[in-house]
């Protein structure tokens, strides 16, 4: 169109499917926070899993604030300047679980990093798409156009030597402008669809699409049961490690009760006249109510765990349904498409022939040609409609799950 004109050579090269999707996952600002914070919890995992840091404790203990001695460091034997050293010392099981429940935080926003591919891949594929059929109906009815003006102008000349009644002449003319308001229609739509694929690549979007879509006739999860495929669908890998970390939460309430200890060194100068003095302490929280404590915390983790596992269920089933509704879609569509090219649109146009050439040797009149003309635009655009919708199930069931998702699933734990 007029847009393209100002564009350079180079950026009318026609855009394929695939390279829209590789350009929209290349431009996704949410696909690089997902991996900002994938390389968060990376790093928090490790500070997680070091002992804390030891704190340092300086101190001035019993000084006198009246009498002779007032404010002296030196002269009561019980005044004392002091400097320590504290460290706790979790355990090396907590720091562990500590250290693993960030791992499965950098594991779910993986997955989600997964579902979001999938999506953007799907989107980007679902405008594509929208741009390509909507560029083949508006060229069907341009091509309509062209013929059907020069029906027009052999009606009025038909008039004028009164082969064609005036009715012929009206009826031209209206069907003129019914195929001009259907490509304002179609003009519509196909701005609405560029300004969509725009959202996903930019300005690749100006650029002509070039189809129609490769291998919508087969299907990577057409070839195995749905219950092999539905296993990597990116939500249901999300929700396992949702799983897992409320696993982890719960092994790290139950390593809670055993109490971390914390030790204390100190060195403690007093006067010239008097002895310094190291101590040495131990410190032991007393976990004294534990069946309202800790067992409360221990059962809320584990409850926890059982919420996500009912999430994941749910999710299965909706999912597994899904990818049904998805794969009988497809294929109703491709019997469907098959349906309107091998016999509707030949029938269509037969029969536009036969009117045609009918009228042409003065045996049938004007209004019937025009009828079964429109007929058969009527049956080209409603096969194009048959097949964008088919092409459509093809994507939302073929970037249902991204390609490139390989590796078998995770297993929870018990």
């Amino acid at each position: 169109m007029a847009a393209f004109l100002s564009l350079p050579a180079w950026a009318v090269e026609p855009l394929t499917l695939p390279r829209a999707q590789a350009l929209a996952v290349a431009r996704s600002q949410q696909l690089a926070a997902n991996n900002a914070s994938i390389a968060a919890s990376r790093e928090m995992a490790v500070a997680a899993g070091q002992l804390p840091d030891p704190v340092l404790k300086l101190g001035i203990d019993n000084l006198p604030i009246n009498g002779p001695d007032r404010l002296s460091l030196s002269r009561d034997f019980m005044t004392m300047r002091r400097i320590g050293l504290s460290q706790e010392l979790p355990r090396a099981q907590k720091r562990q679980l500590r250290a693993e429940r960030f791992e499965r935080e950098a594991e779910r926003t993986r997955a989600e990093k997964q579902l979001n591919i999938a999506s953007i891949e799907r989107d980007t594929a679902l405008a594509w798409i929208e741009s390509y059929y909507t560029e083949q109906m508006r060229e069907l009815v341009l091509r309509q156009i062209d013929e059907n003006k020069l029906q027009a102008q052999t009606a009025e000349s038909g008039y004028g030597i009164g082969r064609n009644s005036q009715a012929d002449v009206f009826a031209a003319r209206a069907a003129l402008v019914m195929l001009e308001d259907r490509l304002t229609q179609i003009d519509k739509q196909g701005r609405n669809a560029s300004w969509t694929l725009a959202r996903w690549i930019g300005d690749d979007a100006k650029r002509p699409v070039s189809g129609p879509p490769p291998a919508w006739q087969t299907s990577r999860l057409d070839a195995a049961p749905v219950e092999e495929h539905i296993q990597y669908h990116p939500d249901l890998i999300m929700l396992r490690a949702q799983i897992e970390a409320a696993q982890t939460e719960a092994r790290l309430a139950e390593a809670n009760k055993k109490a971390d200890w914390s030790v204390e060194a100190m060195y403690s100068q007093r006067g010239s006249a008097y002895s310094n003095m190291v101590s040495i302490g131990v410190s032991v929280p007393l976990q004294w109510d534990q069946k309202n404590r800790q067992d409360r915390e221990v059962s809320a983790r584990l409850a926890m765990v059982e919420e996500a596992r009912a999430k994941y269920e749910e999710m299965l089933r909706q999912r597994d349904a899904e990818l049904r509704n998805l794969l009988n879609d497809w294929r109703t569509g491709k019997s469907r498409v098959a349906r309107y090219r091998e016999e509707l649109v030949p029938l269509a146009k037969q029969r536009s022939d036969a009117s045609l050439t009918a009228y042409r040797t003065g045996k049938g009149d004007l209004a019937a040609t025009l009828l079964a003309r429109r007929e058969e635009v009527d049956a080209r655009m409603q096969a194009l409609t048959v097949e964008m919708e088919a092409v459509r199930a093809w994507a939302q069931l073929n970037f249902l799950v991204p390609e490139h998702t390989s590796a078998t699933p995770r297993q929870e734990k018990p």
